[in-house]
């Protein structure tokens, strides 16, 4: 090593050596070589290969950034692919995880497999010898704590791997590993920065198996999606570059997108085992109240959770069949529970790494279970395409901003909303005056007419009397219509407004109030109209 590499790795000094060490245990190698733990698929074994090739060519520092998505088996690849790497390198591993529950997991999955491993937690605070232990496994802020520390020292080291790259935390540790192999595993490879993009720190991507074929082989579950229009025009966008959570709190929070929520289920997810995914703790809360008062038994965990209460909540949402949690943001990553059968996305993200996330906590193919659903309320599927659609990894990973740039904006998304009543509100005009209303084609006859465009809006008031005066017994049971039309009577006001080219929200606003106003005045003088007459 020259003098400059040795004061460049001053805080964290890294013995390296280039030939198998003799003192590797004769046990420990029969143990490597004889161990072999779970059987491999095909499209794993074709990714380990594919990355030790990668390795053989670039023997020292090298970053490589490994994509497979959620379900497909990270974890056991990089576990195998550490094995492979020290028994054919004679060189240790270090895996490195962002939170504290992947550390325990890839330290059983190690052992499994036969590998020996030590866990880098707060309470170690050395490595005593290392002759025990061909792979470590920490987490991102405890070595770097050790590290600033000048604690640790790694003798041997050849690889890193990096578990959930996409996250930026790990970036302060890659300074001192540029004499090794770096490997990142990741499910979407996109920063959750948009400002520091992943190819600042990988020199290449390899691409893994796709979703579709994943499905299709029957290692992940097909998704159904349900998508229930949002208007997200409320929403703010934070210096993360996606939905702050006190504007995700206002618009999740009030009545109608909780009554929005209950619909949903009710109609989609009832019965089954159902995990809701929010964006604020409030929010969170909010809808575990409403569930329970509505008869159903729900539970909330967020990140203020201690480990016993999540321990204790997560083994509820395992053993009851037909469970609802609603959790904040702490269950996307380092979560496994195969037999969730509904996610619910009671939030709009501008991230396309937690909408796979997000979604992947209820792939999981079981025997009894290769469907599951997905009910979409933050108009997610709309921004990123379905979960099983096609993405080019490899441009993306190259062009990140690009990407984000073409992706549709929430007012392009709302767009293209069709207003589809309800089953429950077409069951309650059924027999009566036709419910479907054009409001496009309206418009135009009227303006062939040289009318007012004003008579649209007038015309389509006159219908929705019709079918309001056929459903109600009186003004009051009429005014709870009306707030059951809001959103059919808000897509007529859309379209109008779109018409009329005058799209600003504070039109269109005025212009929906103005409907509503006018809609229940005209009703309650019918009413007591006719109630005078008779």
């Amino acid at each position: 090593m020259t003098m400059q590499s040795k004061s460049y790795f001053c805080l964290f000094p890294i013995k390296l050596q280039t030939t198998i060490l003799p003192t590797m245990d004769p046990k420990i190698k029969a143990r490597l070589q004889s161990k072999s733990g779970k059987t491999l698929y095909g499209y794993q074994k074709e990714a380990i290969d594919e990355m030790m090739g990668k390795f053989n060519d670039k023997s020292t520092n090298f970053n490589l950034l490994f994509q497979l998505p959620t379900g497909g088996g990270k974890t056991v690849i990089f576990s195998e692919l550490a094995k492979r790497f020290i028994l054919s390198t004679g060189k240790k591993v270090l895996i490195l995880t962002h939170r504290i529950e992947p550390l325990g997991q890839t330290s059983k999955m190690l052992s499994e497999i036969g590998v020996p491993n030590k866990v880098i937690n707060a309470k170690v605070k050395d490595l005593d010898d290392g002759k025990e232990h061909w792979c470590y496994v920490a987490m991102v802020e405890t070595l770097n704590n050790r590290i600033n520390d000048e604690q640790m020292v790694f003798d041997n080291l050849g690889l890193v791997i990096v578990d959930e790259a996409h996250y930026n935390s790990f970036r302060k540790l890659f300074k001192h590993f540029r004499e090794q192999i770096l490997l990142g595993v990741t499910a979407p490879p996109l920063s959750s920065n948009i400002k520091l993009p992943l190819n600042d720190n990988y020199n290449e991507l390899i691409v893994g198996e796709s979703i579709s074929s994943l499905v299709e082989q029957g290692y992940l579950a097909r998704a159904h999606t349900y998508n229930y229009d949002v208007n997200l025009r409320a929403l703010k966008v934070g210096i993360n570059g996606d939905y702050t959570v006190s504007s995700s709190e206002r618009l999740y929070g009030n009545y109608l997108m909780q009554e929005k929520l209950l619909y949903a289920y009710e109609e989609k997810a009832k019965g089954t085992k159902t995990l809701i995914f929010n964006n604020g703790i409030n929010t969170s809360k909010q809808v575990q109240a409403m569930f329970e008062e509505e008869g159903y038994e729900c539970k909330h965990l967020d990140n203020t959770h201690s480990e016993k209460e999540r321990a204790e909540i997560l083994q509820w949402f395992h053993d009851k069949p037909d469970a609802i949690l609603s959790s904040v943001s702490i269950l996307t990553t380092g979560f496994d529970e195969p037999t969730v059968s509904t996610i619910i996305l009671n939030r709009a993200t501008k991230s396309l790494t937690l909408y796979h996330q997000m979604i992947g906590r209820g792939s999981r193919s079981l025997p009894k279970k290769k469907e599951f659903s997905v009910i979409d309320l933050g108009n997610n599927a709309r921004r990123f395409g379905l979960w099983d659609a096609h993405i080019n990894w490899n441009e993306i990973f190259k062009a990140p901003q690009s990407f984000i740039d073409g992706l549709y904006t929430d007012e392009e998304i709302e767009d293209e909303f069709v207003y589809k009543m309800p089953q429950e509100l077409l069951d309650r005009f059924e027999g009566g005056p036709e419910t479907s209303f054009d409001m496009l084609k309206v418009y135009e006859d009227v303006m062939k007419q040289a009318e007012r465009p004003k008579k649209a809006v007038d015309i389509s008031l006159l219908q929705h009397k019709a079918i309001i005066q056929y459903a109600a017994d009186d003004y009051w049971d009429a005014v709870e219509i009306i707030t059951a039309l809001e959103e059919d009577i808000n897509f007529r006001v859309k379209i109008y407004a779109k018409c009329m080219a005058k799209t600003t929200d504070n039109y269109r606003t005025w212009l929906q109030d103005e409907y509503t106003r006018r809609l229940k005045t005209e009703l309650r003088h019918d009413f007591n109209k006719a109630s005078s007459e008779e």
